[in-house]
């Protein structure tokens, strides 16, 4: 683990470079089972392996945030620490404008959530704040509605909604009279399922592991798409040029350097006055965030109204 990476951490994470593993393995007990020793003797998990990593969220989430989780099999598992990295890095964003970035009055609409519905988790849990989650798979919104279920309170802060066209984004979710204070999303970053097979290839090498080991889960659709995430965040772009007026900041994830450029010559070509990118790290990832809005701060201040 890169220790050092932990100065790009946002300082309101509550993972700050080591899991409490005892605290863990005592909340989720099959946890130990893949608990092993690094080269310097230090106990840490067998990160390669797709069961290792669900048992650890389950454990982080209950541990973090009092919340029973699970997850079916063969959909993505996002790492707990960059999930939560990304909705500090929001409510410092929604700070510029709000009095607090705390409470049931702000609404986050997240697309892809997902069956895992991470962010809507940490954001309520965190901040108070309420959600829509969307996804185009009514398995990944059938599995977050029994999440939810499982956890009293959360069916009243989160609601999902499936989005029945899966070349929409905002589309067929944003209702006319609703407003977000922001909206977030991890796209697919992939263009192919080919290449979402090497890129776990050279994760697996990374990790040390045999290159036929698929040692991820996810769907197709939460891995690649056409275009990969140049194209996803394209149609994001086009869409939220529709939705400007009923969103106060709409961001995303943007997992590869070199798709910056492109995204930034689309906004300029939408006439977007307000964008910023913000750079996170998670042990040796990097990451980060685009963040746009089509008011000047004064105009973001008069469009707000309850949520």
């Amino acid at each position: 683990m890169a220790y050092g990476a932990r100065l790009l951490m946002h300082p309101r994470n509550r993972y700050q470079g080591h899991y409490d593993l005892t605290a863990l393995f005592r909340l989720e007990p099959s946890l130990k089972t893949w608990s092993t020793l690094t080269p310097t003797g230090k106990e840490s998990l067998n990160f390669g392996e797709p069961e290792a990593v669900k048992l650890l969220n389950k454990a982080l989430l209950k541990h973090w945030y009092q919340v029973e989780w699970m997850l079916p099999d063969d959909h993505l598992c996002p790492p707990i620490p960059g999930r939560a990295d990304y909705i500090h890095h929001l409510a410092d964003c929604l700070a510029d404008d709000l009095p607090t970035p705390y409470g049931p009055d702000i609404s986050v609409l997240d697309i892809g959530c997902g069956a895992n519905c991470i962010y809507p988790l940490i954001g309520s849990a965190e901040y108070g704040w309420r959600f829509t989650g969307s996804d185009c798979q009514p398995e990944s919104i059938r599995a977050a509605q029994q999440l939810l279920a499982m956890n009293t309170g959360l069916t009243r802060a989160i609601r999902l909604r499936r989005q029945r066209d899966s070349r929409k984004i905002f589309d067929g979710i944003i209702q006319p009279n609703e407003f977000y204070h922001a909206t977030l999303c991890n796209p697919p970053f992939h263009t192919s399922a080919q290449a979402a097979a090497q890129g776990t290839a050279r994760k697996n090498n990374h990790l040390g592991l045999a290159t036929e080991q698929l040692n991820f889960a996810g769907r197709y659709h939460e891995l690649w798409c056409p275009g990969g995430e140049i194209g996803f965040i394209s149609q994001m772009i086009d869409e939220s040029v529709i939705y400007k007026n009923q969103v106060l900041w709409f961001t995303t994830l943007v997992a590869k350097q070199q798709s910056l450029g492109t995204l930034r010559k689309i906004l300029r070509q939408k006439s977007v006055p307000v964008v910023k990118e913000i750079e996170m790290g998670q042990g040796n990832k990097k990451s980060r965030l685009l963040v746009w809005s089509f008011h000047t701060k004064r105009e973001r201040k008069a469009l707000m109204k309850p949520a």
